[in-house]
């Protein structure tokens, strides 16, 4: 039966699509060229008219997960009415809200994501994560620096220095999760709880602002999270 053709928009989605269903199931390890070729019905020469290579695709994959977490985000951090911390804190509460409204996403997420096989989609989808971040935090950073609201005299650096320190937000939730699955929510809870508590206060501190200004938790938020 001949193929039905489509738009390049269309099928390159419907590939990435598959891909990203296929590295979550799989792995990205075992997942090959063949089988995306055959969930996306495609010939070969299709498959490399778009992607040059299963990392190619890789990388379309983690671009689109990375700008997906951050088209909402966005639109907080560039709310003219807020200071530099307010959008900062605008930013970590829509991200506790998103955290919560796609939780069970979330959860299963984490669980392919940590799996031994899916250690290099991990590290893909946070460099793609970092890069889409690291525009919005540095403009932050430095109109903070500018006002006088916060101390970042390189901002980009600065802002870098901020993703690194939230590379930990992942493993944690995923520790955190692991934990209350066991059976020990209140020990999970307590402990994402300390956990966030303490990376505020580290936010806080390197860009030298008063104890209390970033909210980067609330009280509940870890149970709610858990329980969802």
């Amino acid at each position: 039966m001949a193929r039905i053709k489509k738009s390049p928009e269309v099928r390159s989605k419907e590939l990435i699509d598959c891909a990203e269903r296929l590295f979550f199931q799989h792995g990205y390890e075992d997942t090959t060229v063949n089988d995306v070729i055959r969930e996306a019905d495609v010939s070969k020469g299709a498959f490399y008219h778009y992607f040059v290579s299963k990392e190619a695709l890789l990388e379309a994959v983690a671009t689109r997960l990375a700008k997906r977490n951050l088209e909402e985000l966005q639109l907080l951090a560039e709310d003219p009415s807020l200071d530099a911390v307010g959008q900062l804190n605008a930013l970590f509460a829509g991200s506790r809200r998103l955290k919560l409204e796609m939780a069970p996403q979330l959860k299963n997420t984490f669980n392919a994501l940590f799996k031994p096989e899916n250690v290099v989609l991990y590290h893909r989808i946070d460099e793609a994560l970092q890069a889409a971040s690291l525009p919005i935090i540095t403009e932050i950073l430095r109109r903070g620096h500018a006002q006088g609201a916060l101390d970042a005299p390189d901002p980009e650096t600065a802002a870098m220095m901020l993703l690194q320190l939230r590379l930990s937000v992942a493993k944690m939730m995923h520790k955190a999760l692991q934990l209350s699955e066991a059976g020990d929510l209140d020990g999970a809870a307590a402990m994402l709880d300390s956990w966030m508590r303490t990376y505020g206060t580290a936010i806080e501190r390197f860009l030298k602002l008063p104890e209390g200004s970033i909210e980067v938790t609330e009280p509940g938020f870890a149970r709610t999270f858990l329980q969802a």
